[in-house]
C-alpha cells in the first residue's frame, strides 16, 4: 500500500470478498483436488489442463476445457461431485483460513454490509462460511452457478450488488487473482487486491494493492 494514498472509508456502501485466495487459502487444495479426480479418472498424466491460466475462474471452466479434449463419459455435473468432494474433505480436515481474515471480516461488518461472489459451488462455499461461522458475516453470498459466465466476466459481482441493492460504483470488491480483478473492474467496483496469489507486479489494474489484511483494515476503517 503506498503510504500517502486516502483511506477508501465513506466511498462505499458494501464490501465484496472473493473467497479462494481471500477467505480462505484454497487454491492449492484446488488444484491438488482436480490432481486426485484426474488420476481416479485415468488422466492423471494427460489432462493437458494449465492451473495458472484458472486462477480466479470457475470450476465450470476448468472441466469444460477436459470435456472438449477428451470427452469423457461423465457429464460435467458427476465431474464436479468427484472434485468438489475431496476437496470439502480436505478443508474441513485443514481449516486454511488465512491468518487475520476472520478478525478483519468481523471489524468490516460492523460498518458495511459483507457478501462473497466466489467462482465456487455452493457445496464448496458453505463449507467455508462455516469455518469459525464465517457465515454469520456474509447474509448474501453468490457462486459461479449463480451467473451466465464466471469471472473475469463481471457476471458475479453484478449479480451480488443486485442482491445487495447497492449500485456496483458503491461497492468495493477484495481480490486475489487477475481474472478476479478484471471482473470487479468491469463491474466498475473499486478493487483492492491482496497478493495473496500473484505478485504485487502482476496485480496493477486494481485500485489499491495491499500484502496483508492489517492495509485492508486501514484503507476501510482508518478510525478503527
Amino acid at each position: 500500500m503506498t503510504p500517502d494514498l486516502p483511506p477508501l472509508t465513506e466511498l462505499f456502501d458494501a464490501v465484496i470478498f472473493d473467497m479462494d485466495g481471500v477467505i480462505v487459502d484454497s487454491e492449492p487444495l484446488h488444484e491438488q483436488a482436480f490432481m486426485e479426480t484426474f488420476h481416479a479418472l485415468g488422466y492423471g498424466d494427460t489432462h493437458g489442463v494449465n492451473f495458472k491460466e484458472y486462477l480466479g475462474r470457475s470450476d465450470r471452466a476448468v472441466w469444460n476445457f477436459f470435456m472438449n479434449k477428451h470427452q469423457p463419459s461423465q457429464t460435467v455435473e458427476e465431474l464436479t461431485d468427484l472434485k468438489e468432494g475431496r476437496l470439502v474433505k480436505v478443508l474441513r480436515e485443514r481449516e486454511p483460513l488465512f491468518p487475520g481474515v476472520t478478525e478483519l471480516i468481523d471489524a468490516l461488518s460492523k460498518k458495511y454490509p459483507l457478501a462473497v461472489a466466489s467462482g465456487s459451488v455452493h457445496r464448496v462455499i458453505k463449507q467455508v462460511l462455516e469455518l469459525r461461522n464465517l457465515k454469520r458475516f456474509f447474509p448474501t453470498v453468490v457462486s459461479s452457478e449463480d451467473v451466465p459466465q464466471g469471472k473475469p466476466s463481471p457476471d458475479i459481482f453484478l449479480r451480488t450488488a443486485d442482491l445487495l441493492g447497492v449500485k456496483p460504483s458503491r461497492c468495493c470488491v477484495i481480490e486475489d487473482t487477475t481474472a478476479g480483478i478484471q471482473a470487479g473492474v468491469s463491474a466498475g467496483m473499486t478493487v483492492i487486491a491482496i497478493t495473496n496469489t500473484y505478485p504485487a507486479d502482476a496485480l496493477g489494474k486494481a485500485h489499491r494493492i495491499v500484502r496483508s489484511y492489517g492495509e485492508i483494515h486501514q484503507l476501510l476503517l482508518p478510525q478503527g
